[in-house]
């Protein structure tokens, strides 16, 4: 039962790394903890950009081969959520010891350049963000350059609505399919059973 079950349950979207609590600043990830055949099934992946912003973690290397990036072979979609973009005039003398309007913007493109070099079976990132971050903000428009010159498809996330104002594919044509029987990818279903 856990050869068939563990396959559909590593289908959902996996965080790359954690966003907040105990396990923010962690050695391992929850990447790095899984064995490399769970990796191997992941089909979606999600990269919070913001959290720790001033002061990124250590854990947060993808580059590193102990994350295990060369396993997820099953790797199709790349979600990217902004939180916050430090290269805005706001956080000015916020942003860090030594660090400017454009450090966590080349820290985030390294993030990317990481994953896209390790992953060869991606084929799409989407990005999505907060309403306090603009489609034109310094962050959204390095990482658009990135997955455009790396010839992955770009999506826009469903939050900002980016994506009616832009052409081309989107990849909401399963999450629809799956609402209309009644299954959704954004919140577990309660299941009542009568014996």
């Amino acid at each position: 039962m856990h050869n068939e079950a563990y396959r559909v349950f590593y289908t959902q979207t996996v965080r790359l790394f954690p966003k907040h609590g105990r396990f923010f600043n962690t050695k391992k990830p929850l990447l790095a903890r899984l064995p490399p055949r769970y990796r191997n099934v992941l089909t979606t992946v999600e990269l919070r950009l913001g959290p720790g912003w001033s002061k990124p973690p250590k854990c947060q290397n993808t580059w590193d081969p102990a994350l295990g990036l060369a396993d997820c072979s099953n790797l199709r979609l790349l979600k990217i959520f902004v939180e916050c973009d430090p290269s805005d005039e706001v956080f000015t003398g916020f942003r860090g010891r030594d660090a400017d309007e454009q450090t966590y913007k080349w820290f985030c493109s390294e993030l990317l350049q990481g994953i896209i070099a390790q992953v060869s079976s991606l084929l799409a990132v989407e990005i999505d963000a907060y309403p306090g971050v603009k489609q034109d903000a310094p962050l959204i428009t390095a990482l658009k350059r990135q997955i455009e010159e790396a010839g992955k498809l770009l999506v826009w996330g469903p939050l900002r609505d980016w994506e009616k104002d832009a052409p081309g594919l989107k990849l909401n044509g399963l999450e629809d399919a799956m609402k209309s029987m009644g299954l959704s990818t954004e919140a577990p279903r309660a299941v009542e059973v009568h014996a």
